[in-house]
Protein backbone atom coordinates (compact mmCIF):
# COMPACT_ATOMS: atom_id res chain seq x y z
CA UNK A 1 0.00 0.00 0.00
CA UNK A 2 1.89 3.53 -1.00
CA UNK A 3 0.17 6.70 0.70
CA UNK A 4 -0.39 9.29 -1.79
CA UNK A 5 0.10 12.49 -0.39
CA UNK A 6 2.35 14.81 -2.90
CA UNK A 7 4.99 16.36 -1.03
CA UNK A 8 4.48 19.86 -1.78
CA UNK A 9 0.63 20.13 -0.39
CA UNK A 10 -0.07 20.59 3.65
CA UNK A 11 0.13 17.57 5.32
CA UNK A 12 -3.21 16.08 5.98
CA UNK A 13 -4.81 15.91 9.60
CA UNK A 14 -6.37 12.27 10.22
CA UNK A 15 -7.16 11.00 6.92
CA UNK A 16 -4.70 10.76 3.41
CA UNK A 17 -5.52 12.50 -0.13
CA UNK A 18 -5.01 9.11 -1.57
CA UNK A 19 -3.79 5.54 -1.18
CA UNK A 20 -2.42 2.87 -4.15
CA UNK A 21 -2.65 -0.70 -3.22
CA UNK A 22 -3.44 -4.24 -5.00
CA UNK A 23 -4.68 -7.25 -4.16
CA UNK A 24 -8.19 -8.53 -3.26
CA UNK A 25 -10.95 -5.64 -3.18
CA UNK A 26 -13.56 -6.00 0.03
CA UNK A 27 -16.55 -3.45 0.44
CA UNK A 28 -18.93 -2.85 3.02
CA UNK A 29 -22.33 -1.57 2.78
CA UNK A 30 -22.89 1.79 4.42
CA UNK A 31 -22.42 0.42 8.25
CA UNK A 32 -24.27 2.05 11.56
CA UNK A 33 -23.92 2.08 15.16
CA UNK A 34 -26.15 -0.86 15.73
CA UNK A 35 -25.10 -3.92 17.71
CA UNK A 36 -25.46 -7.64 15.65
CA UNK A 37 -28.97 -7.87 16.70
CA UNK A 38 -29.79 -4.52 14.83
CA UNK A 39 -30.22 -2.63 18.15
CA UNK A 40 -28.77 0.75 18.93
CA UNK A 41 -27.50 0.86 22.19
CA UNK A 42 -26.87 4.59 22.59
CA UNK A 43 -28.01 7.59 20.88
CA UNK A 44 -24.47 9.27 21.38
CA UNK A 45 -22.66 10.02 18.55
CA UNK A 46 -19.43 9.26 19.60
CA UNK A 47 -21.25 6.02 21.24
CA UNK A 48 -22.22 5.36 17.71
CA UNK A 49 -19.19 6.20 16.18
CA UNK A 50 -17.45 3.72 17.93
CA UNK A 51 -19.72 0.73 17.18
CA UNK A 52 -19.84 1.69 13.78
CA UNK A 53 -16.21 1.23 13.30
CA UNK A 54 -16.10 -2.12 15.41
CA UNK A 55 -18.87 -3.34 13.01
CA UNK A 56 -17.24 -2.48 9.81
CA UNK A 57 -13.90 -4.51 11.47
CA UNK A 58 -15.93 -7.47 12.04
CA UNK A 59 -17.26 -7.18 8.86
CA UNK A 60 -13.51 -6.89 7.34
CA UNK A 61 -12.13 -9.89 9.58
CA UNK A 62 -14.72 -12.21 7.02
CA UNK A 63 -12.14 -11.43 4.48
CA UNK A 64 -9.05 -12.02 6.88
CA UNK A 65 -8.66 -7.80 6.53
CA UNK A 66 -8.11 -5.55 9.17
CA UNK A 67 -7.94 -2.37 9.99
CA UNK A 68 -4.79 -1.73 8.03
CA UNK A 69 -5.96 -2.62 4.73
CA UNK A 70 -8.76 -0.07 4.92
CA UNK A 71 -7.63 2.10 1.73
CA UNK A 72 -11.00 3.93 1.83
CA UNK A 73 -14.08 5.68 4.43
CA UNK A 74 -16.68 7.58 3.16
CA UNK A 75 -18.49 9.19 6.35
CA UNK A 76 -22.01 10.13 6.29
CA UNK A 77 -23.51 12.57 9.19
CA UNK A 78 -26.43 14.12 9.73
CA UNK A 79 -25.42 16.86 11.92
CA UNK A 80 -21.77 18.09 10.80
CA UNK A 81 -21.78 20.72 13.81
CA UNK A 82 -22.21 17.50 15.81
CA UNK A 83 -19.09 15.92 14.57
CA UNK A 84 -17.27 19.06 14.59
CA UNK A 85 -17.36 19.81 18.08
CA UNK A 86 -16.80 16.38 18.76
CA UNK A 87 -13.60 16.42 16.87
CA UNK A 88 -11.10 15.30 19.41
CA UNK A 89 -13.14 12.61 20.59
CA UNK A 90 -13.77 11.59 16.85
CA UNK A 91 -9.92 11.00 16.59
CA UNK A 92 -10.00 9.40 20.27
CA UNK A 93 -12.37 6.59 19.30
CA UNK A 94 -10.89 6.32 15.62
CA UNK A 95 -7.58 5.56 17.06
CA UNK A 96 -8.46 3.11 19.89
CA UNK A 97 -10.71 1.18 16.93
CA UNK A 98 -8.50 1.59 14.18
CA UNK A 99 -5.45 2.76 15.13
CA UNK A 100 -2.61 5.15 13.63
CA UNK A 101 -3.54 4.04 9.95
CA UNK A 102 -5.37 7.21 8.32
CA UNK A 103 -6.72 5.94 4.80
CA UNK A 104 -8.27 8.32 2.24
CA UNK A 105 -11.79 9.62 3.87
CA UNK A 106 -15.00 11.37 2.32
CA UNK A 107 -17.42 12.93 4.89
CA UNK A 108 -20.67 14.36 3.86
CA UNK A 109 -23.22 15.77 5.91
CA UNK A 110 -26.89 14.42 4.64
CA UNK A 111 -30.60 15.37 5.10
CA UNK A 112 -31.05 11.41 6.85
CA UNK A 113 -30.39 8.24 7.07
CA UNK A 114 -32.74 5.48 6.10
CA UNK A 115 -32.65 3.98 9.76
CA UNK A 116 -33.56 7.04 11.75
CA UNK A 117 -31.80 6.19 15.25
CA UNK A 118 -28.06 6.56 12.94
CA UNK A 119 -26.21 9.66 13.67
CA UNK A 120 -23.59 8.64 11.16
CA UNK A 121 -23.27 5.87 7.90
CA UNK A 122 -20.03 4.79 7.19
CA UNK A 123 -18.55 2.91 3.99
CA UNK A 124 -15.24 1.21 3.96
CA UNK A 125 -13.14 -0.18 1.31
CA UNK A 126 -10.54 -2.36 1.97
CA UNK A 127 -7.34 -4.21 -0.22
CA UNK A 128 -6.12 -7.51 1.11
CA UNK A 129 -2.39 -7.62 -0.99
CA UNK A 130 -2.09 -10.92 -2.96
Amino acid sequence: MQILNPPHWKRPKGYSNGIAAQGQLVVTGGIVGWDETETFKSSDFIDQLRQTLQNILTILQEADAGPEHIVRLTWYVVDKQEYLSRLNEVGRVYRDVIGRHFPAIAMVQVAGLVEEEAKMEIEATAVVPD
